[in-house]
Formats: structure tokens, C-alpha cells, sequence
């Protein structure tokens, strides 16, 4: 399934994740899925929530540089293989993963992966064809 990522720079400096989760949380944004890439002065902090296009112009109007990006979420068998069955079907059709995360599943069984791809669309009809999605 798509989903509208959120990526925004934070200066790599102490508190800077905190002023952003903590004006995201005073808007009442619910953070789904997170992670962090660091660089050496900036880093990239990307999330999914349950309102994207709100904790956009939250970020934005606060003067953080952020976009939001179509990523593919991934729900798959909590078993080993399943995650590397989805990058091989990838892989074996021509399909550029750029980064991945993972986020733990509320239900049983269940684990979620989250692909930024080159082509969201294509990818998700694949994955639907081949039965993972």
C-alpha cells in the first residue's frame, strides 16, 4: 500500500528530534513508523503518521526544510525469509530500493516494512501480483 512519508532535515545537534516530535505531539500528530539517517551535520528524520499533509505544514511553517515522499508499507509474515522474499521480487524485476525501515506490528504475526522505491505505483502492483500485498 502507498503512503505519504515525511522527510525533514533536523540539524544533528542536541534537542532538535525533541522540538520536532514535540511541536508533531502538541498538534495531536500520531507518529506510525520513524527513523533517522545521520549525516554529519544534518540528518534526515522520516516518518509516517496519521496525518501527513498536517505535520507538513506544521514542520514547514515552523521553518524545517520537509516534503512528503510516496513509500510502499509492506505488511508480511513475522517469519524469516519474508522480508528478503520481498527485495528478491524486486530485485529479480528491475526494482530500485533507495532505503527501507521496519515497524512493529499491533497485530499478531505480522511485521511491516517501508520501501522507498523508484516507482511506488509499479511496485505495489507488483507486490499485489505476486500475492505479498
Amino acid at each position: 500500500m502507498i503512503q505519504e512519508q515525511v522527510s525533514v532535515f533536523v540539524e544533528n545537534k542536541p534537542g532538535a528530534l525533541s522540538e520536532i516530535t514535540t511541536s508533531l505531539a502538541e498538534a495531536g500528530i500520531d507518529l506510525k513508523a520513524f527513523t533517522v539517517a545521520d549525516k554529519s551535520e544534518f540528518g534526515v528524520l522520516r516518518f509516517l503518521s496519521d496525518n501527513p499533509a498536517k505535520a507538513l505544514a506544521l514542520l514547514k511553517s515552523n521553518g524545517w526544510v520537509a516534503s512528503i515522499t510516496p513509500v510502499v508499507a509492506v505488511k508480511m509474515t513475522d517469519k524469516p525469509g519474508s522480508l528478503a522474499k520481498v527485495l528478491k521480487l524486486f530485485a529479480d524485476n528491475g526494482k530500485q530500493v533507495e532505503y527501507l525501515y521496519a515497524f512493529v506490528a499491533h497485530e499478531e504475526g505480522r511485521a511491516y516494512v517501508i520501501l522507498r522505491v523508484d516507482d511506488p505505483e509499479s511496485a505495489e502492483k507488483l507486490l499485489a501480483a505476486s500475492g505479498i500485498l
